[in-house]
């Protein structure tokens, strides 16, 4: 059986730094993913969604935490197709067209070699390419999926939809062995299931190192709401216990397999993944002095 890692959808939202989660004497930035690391074995870094990461953040999340410890790092928005603020690319890239694909091919440059430092100390666990609702599947999302792994070539890489068409069951086959060949791992979600842009809980394993499962929460405001109604939502034992036999299978099938919490209001993230941790045991890995 792989490595089950659990942990959260990053360590520095805000409404876990105020929620009281962080200890005093912990709160700020060191102590902050110090204090984390000492209790999950992985995390999403979110913040490069919206911004670039520097080699300096990568440098210091590497010596901040210990051996073994993982870092999904989210793909900056303009490399998955969002909208992307022009402020948020470095200044001598502002005045470019965000659909020249020189400036992407130079955005990738910037974004992988910042995080260098991180896959070089052995920290780095995937990145992760969330693509837009309207990314519906066919010939020309194919390509672009397929553009997007020949810039990440050497590097590992996991892909979530976010358009319901790609895992409904008359495409479920052609999506999986689409990421076979791109040797990309699929990321299986948990959400709500009665909204139309619901994706269903499947866990195809589409490369032998790495599962991945992010955690959405329930909530009916999802792609309605603001990012607070979107993701609020407290989960019950029952909701958590319905997955870990999905969690088991997909262990046996894989290396590592990642899941993450994103239900992210106060700190029922981390309360969750705690939570998972313990129903878990002893198959999941925590950073804690038990082990």
């Amino acid at each position: 059986m792989g490595d089950i890692l659990i942990g959260t959808c990053s360590w520095t939202d805000k409404a876990l730094v105020g929620s009281g989660w962080y200890p005093p004497g912990r709160r700020d930035a060191e102590g902050r993913l110090r204090h984390y690391a000492e209790r999950f074995p992985v995390v999403e870094v979110d913040a490069t969604y919206y911004a670039l990461p520097s080699t300096r953040n990568s440098t210091l999340w590497a010596e901040r935490t210990p051996d073994g410890f993982r870092f999904d790092v989210k793909a900056f928005s303009l490399l998955t197709g969002h909208p992307t603020r022009t402020a948020a690319l470095p200044a001598d890239l502002r005045d470019r067209d965000t659909a020249d694909p020189g400036l992407l091919d130079e955005i990738w440059h910037r974004f992988s070699e910042a995080l260098r430092p991180l896959r070089e100390a052995g920290r780095l666990g995937t990145l992760l390419f969330q693509f837009p609702p309207w990314f519906a599947p066919g010939p020309r999302a194919e390509a672009v999926l397929h553009r997007t792994r020949r810039r990440a070539d050497g590097w590992p890489v996991a892909v979530e939809f976010r358009h319901p068409d790609w895992w409904r069951e008359a495409r479920r086959a052609r999506t999986t062995a689409l990421l076979t060949d791109l040797d990309a791992a699929a990321v299986a979600v948990d959400m709500a299931q009665d909204l139309p842009a619901s994706i269903p809980p499947l866990t195809p394993v589409t490369s032998g190192d790495l599962a991945v499962v992010r955690f959405h929460g329930r909530s009916p405001a999802w792609g309605s709401g603001s990012k607070e109604d979107r993701f609020r939502h407290t989960y019950r034992d029952d909701e958590l216990a319905e997955w870990r036999p999905r969690l088991l299978s997909l262990a046996d099938r894989v290396t590592e397999l990642h899941v993450l919490f994103n239900n992210c209001c106060a700190d029922a993230a981390v309360r969750a993944a705690e939570a998972m941790c313990d129903r878990m045991r002893p198959a999941a890995h925590r950073q804690d002095a038990t082990g």
